[in-house]
């Protein structure tokens, strides 16, 4: 069946109704600058990160624009290098959590029976822990390195995108291009991977901006508290965690700047997300 071809006018007032939205251009921006960090931020610090200095608890200046911290650290030089951690694991997990999800999901919403039920009922039960307990709980068994942030990560978002995409199977199954992929000759495997799932990945694609900002959410308070990454990594969390204590004291700056990017990152995220929702949600 051929598509409907949509007037010029509705495409040109689309267009326009996406170039006037400045919340997304702003959550654009803030993407796409965290991503850049996240390659380029090392080469631009203009000290190293993890290199310690004379220069202790020095405030905003023309040297240190950030100030340093308790161990003379140059917070600009952390904050540039920080997405380095905090993006990248967040998207790692998003990804993984992602394809794992969409495809599990796939199979419990096409293959109902006792094996979809069992599914989603451990799903139902990942779901019912509070997702920072159970995330600290997962870095203290594997250990604080990178490559178990992003396994607990993912397995905590899995469920998420299992139960999007179930749902929107379940309403995909019943369309008339199932029955005719089935009537020219396609397979029960074939027709759910080929024409099933293409039409059910819009809900997950909408969730995948928003993980990643709770993805460096949960980075980023996990280190905070102690169960992160291990110092002295750039990460945003923990340096909002080593200078938390000498706020008191007036060293405000070791962490709002870091807590500023933290919040900056994630609105523009969340930002990309909700236009995503707006403009292809159903």
């Amino acid at each position: 069946m051929s598509a409907t071809p949509v007037p010029a006018g509705s495409r040109s007032g689309r267009r326009l109704r996406v170039r006037g939205n400045g919340l997304l251009i702003v959550g654009l921006t803030i993407v796409l600058l965290s991503l850049f960090l996240a390659v380029f931020g090392g080469a631009l610090a203009p000290f190293d990160p993890e290199q310690a200095s004379p220069d202790i608890s020095q405030a905003p200046s023309s040297t240190h624009w950030f100030g340093t911290d308790a161990a003379g650290l140059d917070l600009f030089s952390r904050v540039l290098v920080a997405p380095r951690t905090d993006v990248t694991i967040a998207l790692a997990a998003t990804f993984l959590s992602f394809i794992l999800g969409t495809l599990i999901g796939l199979i419990a919403g096409y293959y109902r029976g006792l094996g979809a039920e069992i599914i989603m009922r451990v799903s139902d039960v990942l779901q019912s822990f509070p997702v920072f307990i159970l995330g600290m709980i997962l870095v203290a068994l594997g250990g604080r390195s990178i490559a178990n942030l992003v396994i607990a990560l993912a397995f905590l978002y899995t469920p998420i995108f299992i139960r999007l995409t179930r749902a929107e199977v379940l309403t995909q199954r019943s369309r008339t291009y199932v029955e005719a992929a089935r009537a020219i000759g396609n397979s029960e495997l074939g027709t759910a991977f080929r024409h099933v799932l293409p039409n059910s990945l819009a809900p997950s694609l909408i969730q995948a901006s928003v993980t990643v900002g709770w993805g460096i959410l949960l980075v980023a308070g996990l280190s905070f508290v102690g169960a992160g990454v291990r110092p002295p990594t750039p990460e945003w969390g923990l340096m909002i965690a080593n200078g938390a204590n000498n706020v008191i004291l007036g060293e405000w700056w070791s962490s709002v700047f870091p807590g500023a990017a933290i919040s900056l990152t994630v609105v523009g995220y969340a930002a990309v997300g909700n236009w995503f929702e707006n403009r292809y949600g159903r």
